[in-house]
């Protein structure tokens, strides 16, 4: 197959004799079969990459290949009678591959394809004189030649201000602007032009508007995404990040360097930690890494996937190269080994995606410090006071610890499961709040036995007795307020109760309708409290349970789907030990070491103990409201713990080369390297120390290498899609064999090599704007579009419409609302509610709330629940890689553009602000209003109103759409 793709892309092939050794049977086997029989792939379960070989199935594979109808190699000519000596003499020699030749996939060793050959940059085109600005004109012109096409006349000097305003700020020029734009142009076009691009380039907006174009291809979001979609309140910095290291016009290699390494290779700038957002950006799996964990086949898929979303987002942002499909095999078209992507997950097998501090007061740390100190202290005396204790209680108290524990690992701890299946209070802070859940019966009855029974739940290795309480009453009523007649049936308030696990806790019962079980001291989870329970069964004098479906009430609860709800406290599922001896033994054990602690703690033991667990939930709740610095989430080695997400410190986690892509299947354990992409390029690192910091500097060493060709084409491929609507090549993330090939190579060439020699992204910004290609017109000619109907060879601008964002801000900005304040968390236009699951309503947000007039780049991006009026309007999918927006027109989007709420509130702005229809045009367009335009117009405001009139105005194809 490599030979046939090779022959249809004219792609030359290395001397198989330089590759596999003198033998010419090697080279044979490397240029034919070795794609397909290799340690990888194994097809027909036939290995000819390595020794020891079978000489009998060799010689049945020579029957295929050279047989009177040769089956092999499929879809390519059969091999030529001078090969097939070669197989044969080297069959009956042995068919021995030297330990030193190391037979490979020709693919993997093929760089003649465009994308991966030398940058040099090329001599420009002596075409175009009288037309062209600069050379990117003569490389355009050059092809018009060619093709037999023409350049477009110059846009007017109106269209111009507005295509430049909107492409480099994303904001339409104000009245004022475009009048002094084209007083400066009767003067002196070309001056008045130079000043426009100078001063756009130099506007704080501009970094606004480029970084929207970044961020789309970072996959940037301000939620994890998935079933769950947890909010990141500190995604927001790398957001600031990118716009001011475009303002900055930052070096390219300074802008890569540090969104892979910047921690490490500047560790004294807040930056350096802020950048690594952008591998952190994409989406994550809040379940999988949080309440599975990396013990269990599904959180270390999840760990997998994890490491791939870096190892992708790196690779197609920066180098426009899809190595995740070596996955599971060697790509099939490019030359990138499943051991190169392996090597690639290596150096991220250290990091996770968490909050982490980027800028920390010398203060704070001190503060910080103390509490932390103070908490060690007390944490050492409450030992002491167990160890006194437990000196005290003598060998009765450790004979009966030991018994507990016995039955613990014996038959009692053997559980039949149902986890996760319960009553589950809403989370708080304190460990004193009460909470409370009862249960109504149909009728007065009279209750033998109430059994509470404990849930069994994976949350942070709590497992039987998650959050059943440590003091708690249990009452029985006849009324649901619970406010008279009410008789305690079981206190347990005065001391802590021993957590049972799944062991039923019994307590005697008595006449009512009602029983409510209190909570006053919750259980603790991880830096919080709750309180939980699997069942509540009230048993009459028969063993009958009358609580079976009945109702349940709460102060407050979880309704999680089917895990947490009230009416499971009810519906006879819980968890159960599987040997009733045993579990009636290990309560009775429980019970008998409960009587022996109550009989040797004294009442100082007790308020001396109760003290000191008192300063350390203070001290506890005080460390927490210490500020923790700056925080931004992005990759981290250390961070807080959440359930079974742990950090690393800095441990690596063994990263191995997986056959087929299979976790069960792990080959051999991989270091960190890349792919040997270009001439010169290693794919191993070759370092000495496992530092997780060091693995991802050689990372960025390795990209912005000046030899590395990929890096400069890529980022100048983007650069010009941003103002053309397309590239020069037309598959943005992917320059390989499966992506377009370059309309103008020549072209990009030139570009990549002068932005390697400068790293400017402003001056290719310059470079582009500043050509005649660029100013041209977007009209249309019949005999040119016969030719290039797609306008691949850019004889004319293409009229494009408004992105999302730039629809928003620039009807904000008409509407004389828009606020310019740049930075800081982002503004949210719906309603939250940070539950398990949180909600965002955006149905509930009002659209006059002025604190979200901001520019649209720093609205809060929710990945799972989008916002639905700039989604109609194409917004970016930000669990995606979008390196190109789509660009549709729907009649949803009329109708929203019409209706929506925030439509209504803006064209009531723009009727307050503008006097006249005229004023209302030259606000919205940029230009008077026509004679026919204004008497419509103002006939329409005299029947309907101005707002509805404003609406019309918004809705205007000009408004919409750039020429």
């Amino acid at each position: 197959m490599a030979l046939a793709v090779a022959c249809i892309l004219g792609i030359g092939l290395p001397d198989p004799e330089v590759v596999a050794g003198k033998d010419p049977a090697l080279a044979v086997l490397e240029k034919n079969c070795i794609e397909c029989h290799n340690s990888h792939d194994k097809k027909g379960d036939v290995i000819l990459d390595r020794s020891p070989l079978a000489i009998d199935d060799l010689r049945v594979i020579l029957d295929v290949v050279a047989g009177p109808e040769p089956e092999m190699p499929p879809k390519r000519d059969p091999l030529s009678e001078d090969e097939i000596t070669a197989l044969v003499k080297w069959i009956d020699g042995g068919a021995r591959i030297p330990d030193s030749v190391v037979l490979r996939d020709k693919r993997m060793a093929d760089r003649e394809w465009w994308s991966l050959r030398t940058l040099k940059k090329p001599s420009v085109p002596e075409v175009g004189e009288g037309w062209a600005r600069n050379e990117i004109d003569r490389f355009v012109f050059a092809k018009f030649k060619e093709k037999g096409l023409s350049p477009s006349p110059p846009a007017d000097p109106r269209t111009l201000v507005r295509r430049l305003t909107f492409d480099l700020t994303g904001l339409p020029p104000t009245p004022e602007e475009v009048r002094a734009f084209l007083q400066d142009s009767k003067k002196n076009q070309g001056a008045a032009y130079e000043k426009l691009v100078e001063r756009l380039l130099a506007s704080p907006r501009y970094g606004e508007q480029w970084a929207r174009h970044w961020l789309d291809v970072a996959r940037y979001g301000e939620s994890h995404g998935y079933d769950k979609d947890k909010a990141r309140f500190n995604a927001w910095p790398y957001r600031d990040y990118v716009i001011r290291s475009l303002n900055d016009d930052k070096p390219w290699t300074r802008f890569v360097q540090e969104q892979v390494a910047g921690d490490v290779l500047w560790p004294d700038d807040p930056n350096g930690v802020i950048a690594l957002g952008f591998v952190a950006a994409g989406p994550w799996d809040f379940i999988a890494h949080t309440e599975v964990g990396e013990e269990k086949m599904d959180g270390r898929v999840a760990k997998h996937l994890d490491r791939d979303d870096m190892v992708s987002a790196v690779f197609n942002a920066f180098m426009s190269t899809t190595v995740q499909c070596a996955q599971c095999h060697n790509h099939k078209f490019d030359p990138v080994s499943m051991e190169d992507y392996y090597r690639l997950q290596a150096v991220f097998a250290g990091v996770d995606r968490a909050d982490r501090v980027y800028d920390l007061d010398p203060d704070i740390v001190k503060k910080r410090a103390a509490l932390e100190s103070e908490i060690d202290q007390v944490r050492k005396q409450i030992q002491e006071l167990k160890n006194k204790l437990e000196a005290k209680g003598g060998e009765e108290l450790q004979q009966a610890k030991k018994r507990v524990a016995a039955l613990e690992k014996s038959g009692a701890s053997k559980l039949k499961t149902v986890p996760e299946h319960g009553y589950h209070s809403q989370i708080v802070k304190g460990q004193a709040a009460e909470k409370w859940v009862q249960i109504e019966l149909p009728q007065r009855a009279e209750i033998a036995t109430i059994r509470l029974i404990g849930c069994h739940d994976s949350y942070n290795d709590i497992g039987a007795g998650f959050g059943f309480p440590i003091r708690f009453r249990v009452e029985i009523g006849d009324d649901a307020s619970f406010e008279k007649n009410v008789r305690v049936v079981g206190d347990f308030t005065k001391r802590d109760f021993a957590n049972p696990g799944v062991v039923p806790v019994e307590v005697n019962g008595g006449a009512g309708k009602f029983v409510r079980v209190t909570a006053t001291r919750l259980a603790e989870r991880k830096n919080d409290f709750i309180f939980a329970l699997a069942e509540v069964e009230l048993l009459d004098g028969d063993g009958k349970n009358l609580a079976a479906g009945t109702k349940v009430t709460a102060k407050d609860t979880i309704e999680a789907p089917n895990r947490w709800r009230r009416t499971n406290l009810v519906d006879g599922k819980f968890t159960t030990g599987g040997n009733p001896k045993a579990m009636a033994e290990l309560v009775q054990a429980r019970r008998n070491l409960g009587t022996i602690l109550a009989k040797i703690e004294t009442p100082e033991h007790v308020a001396k103990r109760d003290g000191l667990k008192k300063r350390n939930s203070e001290a506890g709740k005080e460390l927490k409201e210490v500020p923790a610095g700056k925080m931004v989430y992005t990759l981290a080695t250390n961070f807080e713990p959440k359930s079974r997400f742990k950090p690393t410190g800095g441990k690596l986690r063994p990263v191995h080369l997986l056959h087929r892509g299979d976790l069960s299947s792990p080959g051999e354990k991989m270091k960190p390297g890349a792919p040997a992409l270009w001439d010169g390029s290693k794919p191993d690192f070759q370092l000495d120390a496992d530092n997780d910091g060091e693995r991802r500097a050689a990372l960025a060493r390795y990209l912005t290498s000046p030899e590395n060709p990929l890096l400069w084409r890529s980022a100048a491929n983007r650069i010009w899609l941003g103002h053309f609507g397309r590239g020069i090549v037309d598959s943005p993330n992917d320059f390989g064999r499966m992506g377009m090939q370059p309309t103008h190579p020549k072209l990009l060439d030139w570009l990549a090599a002068r932005f390697r020699e400068t790293e400017s992204v402003k001056d290719l910004h310059r470079l582009i704007v500043k050509s005649a290609t660029y100013r041209q017109s977007s009209a249309l000619d019949p005999d040119k579009t016969r030719i290039d109907g797609g306008n691949v060879f850019y004889w004319r601008v293409n009229r494009r419409k408004l992105r999302a964002e730039e629809m928003r801000d620039s009807i904000l900005s008409v509407a004389g609302v828009l606020d310019l304040k740049m930075g800081g968390p982002s503004f949210r236009d719906f309603k939250f509610k940070d539950d398990h699951t949180p909600k965002y309503w955006y149905h509930l947000h009002d659209p006059t709330d002025p604190d979200t007039h901001r520019r649209t780049i720093y609205r809060f991006i929710a990945r799972s629940q989008t916002q639905p009026f700039l989604t109609t309007l194409d917004c970016a999918d930000p669990s995606q890689m979008v390196a190109k927006r789509d660009e549709t027109t729907t009649a949803l989007q009329a109708l929203a553009l019409m209706n929506n709420p925030f439509m209504e509130a803006m064209s009531a702005n723009l009727a307050t602000r503008a006097k006249s229809i005229n004023e209302a045009i030259w606000l919205a367009l940029g230009r008077p209003p026509t004679a026919d335009e204004s008497q419509i117009l103002s006939s329409y405001a005299e029947t309907h109103g101005m707002p509805a009139t404003a609406r019309l105005i918004f809705n205007l194809n000009e408004f919409a759409y750039v020429d």
